[in-house]
C-alpha cells in the first residue's frame, strides 16, 4: 500500500468513527436531533433511534433516590425543558422587526419620490399648458424652441406621468 493511499484510508476510517458515536432521537415536537451528547431527560428511551456503540442508553440517577428509605416523592421533578431558547427567540423578533422598519423606510422614501415626480410634472404640465414658448438644448448643446407636434406629444407623455404618480 502506498503511504498517500494508507493516510488517506485512516483519515476515511476516523470520520466513519466519528459518524458512528453519534446520538439521534426524536423529540417532543416530532423532530429528529442528531448530537454527539445523550439526550436529555424528558426524552423517553423509545424515541431514541440511535446511540453511538451498543450501550445502552444509561441516563444519569437521582442519588437521593438509591438512599435507603427515601421515595421518589420526596426529591422534586427536574426542570422541564421547552425545547424553545428564549435568546434565539427574543433575537428572531428583534430580526422580524428590523425587517419590518427597513421595509416601512422603503415604503417612504417610494411614496416621497413619487410624491416628488407628481409635483415636478404638474409643474411642467403647467408650463406646456400656459402658452409660453418651451426651449431645450440639443444633443448637440444648441437650443432649440419646441414645434406643436413636439410640444403636444411632450404634454402627453406628462399626462400619462402625472396619470401613474399622482394617485
Amino acid at each position: 500500500m502506498k503511504p498517500k493511499s494508507a493516510i488517506l484510508f485512516l483519515a476515511l476510517w476516523a470520520v466513519t468513527l466519528i459518524a458512528v458515536a453519534q446520538w439521534q432521537w426524536v423529540d417532543k415536537d416530532g423532530r429528529k436531533v442528531y448530537s454527539d451528547r445523550p439526550p436529555p431527560a424528558d426524552i423517553p428511551e423509545k424515541s431514541i433511534l440511535k446511540q453511538p456503540g451498543a450501550t445502552p442508553v444509561v441516563r444519569a440517577a437521582n442519588p437521593a433516590s438509591t438512599v435507603a428509605g427515601s421515595s421518589a416523592t420526596d426529591t422534586p421533578p427536574a426542570p422541564k425543558v421547552s425545547g424553545k431558547d428564549k435568546e434565539l427567540e427574543e433575537k428572531k423578533k428583534q430580526a422580524e422587526q428590523a425587517e419590518a422598519a427597513k421595509a416601512k423606510a422603503e415604503e417612504e422614501k417610494f411614496q416621497k419620490t413619487r410624491a416628488e415626480n407628481c409635483r415636478r410634472a404638474q409643474q411642467a404640465k403647467a408650463a406646456f399648458d400656459s402658452g409660453a414658448r418651451i426651449a431645450r438644448t440639443n444633443s448637440k448643446g444648441e437650443r432649440e424652441i419646441l414645434d406643436d407636434a413636439t410640444r403636444a406629444s411632450e404634454a402627453k407623455r406628462l399626462d400619462d406621468v402625472i396619470q401613474t404618480e399622482c394617485k
